[in-house]
């Protein structure tokens, strides 16, 4: 029904679009669309898949609207057949709503005011513009028992009446519609004696900018202003403008009854069409600053959730602070929780000689391997003290973001996975999990307080998400999930999967030990056949007898490459053992009319390194030593840094004071950056060089130019 609309739209085959949505509607996953159906879509990938859903819903949202508005006016015995059609018609809601106007039920206003004092006859006479005299018509209107006392009250009233007429009309909002895009100017100002407090927003005390051209993080902020009664905004358009529309639709000629009809549409712009199309350009405005806002969030977050892990190893997590000491844990390879303690590094030179022994005497006992330093308050201080500690192996010593681990150590996961732990604990385990699998420990906390987003709480929140769970889905499914170790959180956003489903998982797992197939996971209750499919190419059981159960091979495709170690008189793990073998594999041999060759391609790419993470490898980082504070900055000064944050405006970057730096987007490269995700991506190490320190406002301006000015 909507193939060939968004065929056209997303320029694609209207036979793509239908196959990818039967499999949408038939319950089947994004993931498992683009990675197991390449042959029905003809290869379409998540994003194009995404928008095709996205599409869909939106234009059976339409479809459901104009059956209720259909119903109302038919309801109101005004359904004529060329309104019908008009209404059937409706390629957005704008025009729906601009179409269903007239008849939608209305509070009382003074046009119906009027037509309640027997006015809209008048109207009528006057709006046709036949030459007749208004005033003489207006004489048969005046009325005691109506409460018409004059001729110029029946002439208020009958304008009153034609204003609404104008407001209501199709053609005239679609024009003025246009001209507010088109000629719209935004403007905001700060509330009298609201300056001291509005200091943050100082940049809009008196802006003034064309709405269609305002970037995204300029609407957010003034309407954050506005809702903080700081500021007050409008968009407006020159008047005269907008009249010379409404005159060339509406009046007719330069008779009496012309001159109230040009009244009428003064009045209709001035009191109805301004106003009507100030909001929808505002909330158009909105939207669109939504979704560029939403956009960076979700690449971000793609990125933080990408990250390299460090993998499997024996980490001491330290959470630093000054005053309530610093919190230590010891976790094993599968980042269970060993042991845990608080060390003081700012009171007497005893206390740091305890500080120390306790460090080494934990790092001796559980042989640790790394150390993950939290970034927040104290970090480099922290850092400093583990570095001079005489360890007998010297451990690799890395600086972690630790952005969400409160939000994480204060919620219920925290308290379901340590019921005994305080959130210290629950904290310092985040920060030294989010090391070994950055993807695995992230999913535990809401990605709107992971701290890589612009204006996240200001967004259309059921937006984002959706934006945020695609994401989080995407990747999780990207990279595969271990299902004999994962967590309930992980397992939940797995293709098929959700939080029941994860949770059936877990205590089939803790009830009859570890999985050792995934023939034996298919068996888990409540796991249907369905859920099965979209899900189990995305599982992985890694000490599986079978090779291709840690593999993103689908089961059913293992008959095929059961039939490839057959026709090579090999097994399947000599396949997986044996690139010689391998390169004897005729892929075209094996086609069939399920299993094509972008899916055979897949397969042989799997048989190289089963289970393979996408992810890069980890790559250690070190902050410039005794750079540790503002006091410590200079201009010119050039330093390692780590992108924490990316916005529309440039690109946040830790160079290990405690404050971010800002590199704005002039001072990304040395040519024209119009996107600062062309350049940098969340977790990139660069080198960025001062520009400017603000210590009042603890504000850093760094570049990453090559070329002085």
């Amino acid at each position: 029904m909507y193939n060939i609309k968004i065929a056209q739209e997303l320029k694609l085959k209207p036979q793509q679009v239908e196959a990818t949505i039967k499999l949408l509607d038939e319950g089947s996953t994004i993931p498992f669309i683009s990675r197991y159906r390449k042959e029905i879509t003809d290869n379409l990938d998540e994003t194009v898949i995404t928008s095709i859903r996205d599409r869909v819903e939106a234009l059976r949202e339409l479809d459901k609207r104009k059956a209720a508005i259909l119903e109302s006016v038919e309801k109101q015995g005004k359904l004529t057949d060329e309104l019908k059609a008009k209404l059937l018609a409706a390629a957005t809601m704008t025009v729906l709503e601009d179409l269903y106007l007239p008849y939608k039920p209305k509070r009382r206003t003074k046009a119906t005011i009027a037509k309640e004092k027997g006015l809209e006859p008048l109207a009528q006479i006057i709006f046709e513009q036949t030459g007749v005299d208004p005033k003489k018509e207006a004489e048969k209107y005046i009325s005691a028992e109506k409460e018409v006392k004059s001729v110029d009250e029946a002439l208020e009233g009958s304008r009153h009446i034609i204003a609404e007429w104008i407001n209501e009309n199709e053609e005239a909002r679609k024009q003025l519609r246009k001209l507010y895009a088109d000629t719209g100017v935004m403007t905001s100002k700060i509330i009298k004696g609201k300056e001291e407090e509005g200091q943050n927003y100082k940049d809009y005390f008196d802006w003034k900018e064309l709405a269609r051209t305002a970037p995204s993080h300029r609407i957010l902020a003034v309407r954050r202003g506005e809702n903080e009664k700081l500021l007050t905004s409008r968009i407006e358009v020159e008047e005269q403008e907008a009249l010379k529309i409404l005159q060339k639709l509406f009046v007719k000629g330069k008779n009496a009854d012309s001159s109230q009809v040009m009244m009428a549409c003064d009045d209709s712009f001035t009191r109805l069409l301004s106003l009507s199309m100030e909001s929808e350009l505002r909330m158009e405005l909105k939207k669109r600053a939504d979704l560029e806002a939403i956009d960076i969030f979700n690449k971000n977050l793609r990125q933080l959730l990408m990250a390299s892990p460090m993998g499997q190893k024996r980490v001491m997590g330290i959470d630093p602070g000054q005053r309530t000491g610093c919190k230590i844990v010891c976790l094993d390879e599968q980042g269970k929780l060993l042991d845990n303690d608080v060390i003081y590094l700012i009171k007497s030179e005893r206390e740091l000689e305890e500080a120390a022994d306790i460090v080494l005497r934990l790092f001796k006992k559980y042989k640790i391997e790394v150390i993950a330093i939290g970034n927040g308050t104290a970090s480099r201080e922290t850092e400093a003290f583990v570095k001079r500690l005489p360890f007998p192996i010297k451990p690799v010593i890395v600086l972690v973001s630790e952005s969400g681990a409160s939000i994480y150590s204060a919620s219920e996961v925290a308290r379901e996975e340590f019921p005994d732990q305080d959130v210290t604990v629950r904290g310092s385990v985040s920060i030294a999990r989010r090391l070994m699998d950055p993807l695995a420990e992230l999913v535990k906390i809401d990605p709107k307080s992971i701290g890589v987003g612009q204006y996240q709480h200001d967004v259309d929140q059921k937006l984002l998400r959706q934006n945020l769970d695609d994401t989080v889905v995407s990747c999780v499914n990207n990279v595969g999930v271990e299902v004999n170790t994962a967590s309930k959180q992980l397992l939940t956003y797995v293709s098929g999967l959700g939080p029941a489903r994860a949770q059936a998982i877990i205590e089939q797992r803790n009830k009859k030990g570890k999985f050792k197939s995934r023939v034996e996971l298919s068996k888990t209750p409540g796991l249907t056949a369905k859920a099965f499919e979209q899900a189990i190419g995305f599982l992985r059981i890694h000490d599986a007898e079978n090779p291709l159960d840690a593999s993103a091979v689908h089961p059913e495709a293992y008959p095929i490459v059961e039939k490839m170690a057959k026709d090579l008189d090999c097994s399947v793990k000599d396949l997986v053992d044996s690139s010689e073998l391998r390169k004897k594999i005729e892929l075209s041999k094996y086609v069939t009319d399920k299993i094509g060759m972008p899916t055979l391609v897949d397969i042989k790419n799997e048989l190289e390194k089963p289970g393979r993470d996408p992810r890069e490898a980890f790559e250690l980082f070190s902050f410039k030593e005794g750079v540790e504070t503002l006091d410590d900055l200079k201009p010119g000064m050039e330093l390692p840094g780590v992108v924490t944050n990316i916005t529309a405006f440039g690109a946040f970057v830790d160079i290990g004071v405690h404050h971010d730096g800002l590199v704005h987007i002039s001072e990304m490269a040395d040519r024209y950056v119009k996107d600062p995700n062309q350049v940098v991506h969340v977790h990139q190490k660069v080198n960025v060089r001062v520009v400017e320190i603000d210590q009042k406002r603890k504000r850093i301006a760094l570049s990453m130019k090559k070329k002085l000015q």
